[in-house]
């Protein structure tokens, strides 16, 4: 038997010290016309839940909020318990344009994004490559995002995961932390 106490934790592994969760445009009158919202809205929450108990940092959007409601009740609700770097409201799809939020993220040393949300194949891809392309790892759980419909919704994971982000589950991740 070898001494495991001489192995190393790959690199490929998300850690604590290093990881953040973006709850991206999880809003009240987007989820009900989302493919399996009720599956996409429960994973956003367990995902919000392990991040509470793991003590990670979370950044919450939401698109057009005046147009397309705040974030839901639920989600507003685990939130209260969590470490909010920022909330923010934006009307570009991706993330970009939350500079302020993902730069107190970097401060921190945060290198590692889980991404969770709505939809798929606009606010969470632009956000996913956006963020790729500002330094970060990015990873999505495919089972915390959604979209209208499943062709854009599976259309934008395989493009994602070939322009270099990393498709991952909620529970996967919350096991690998």
């Amino acid at each position: 038997m070898t001494d495991s106490s001489k192995w190393f934790r790959s690199g490929n592994l998300l850690a604590l010290h290093n990881t953040a969760l973006v709850v991206i445009d999880a809003q009240q009158k987007l989820l009900p016309v989302i493919h399996e919202a009720e599956r996409v809205h429960k994973r956003i929450q367990l995902m919000i839940r392990g991040c509470n108990v793991l003590s990670i940092p979370v950044v919450v959007t939401q698109q057009y909020p005046k147009g397309l409601g705040d974030t839901s009740n639920e989600v507003q609700m685990l939130l209260e318990s969590s470490d909010i770097v920022a909330r923010e409201d934006k009307t570009m799809f991706s993330c970009r344009s939350c500079d302020d939020a993902f730069a107190s993220l970097q401060q921190r040393g945060i290198e590692n994004l889980i991404l969770v949300g709505i939809e798929t194949h606009i606010c969470v891809a632009q956000s996913a490559m956006d963020l790729m392309a500002n330094g970060f790892e990015t990873y999505v759980c495919v089972d915390a995002v959604g979209s209208r419909k499943t062709i854009d919704h599976d259309t934008a994971l395989r493009r994602m995961e070939n322009a270099g982000v990393v498709p991952t589950t909620v529970e996967a991740v919350l096991f690998e932390l």
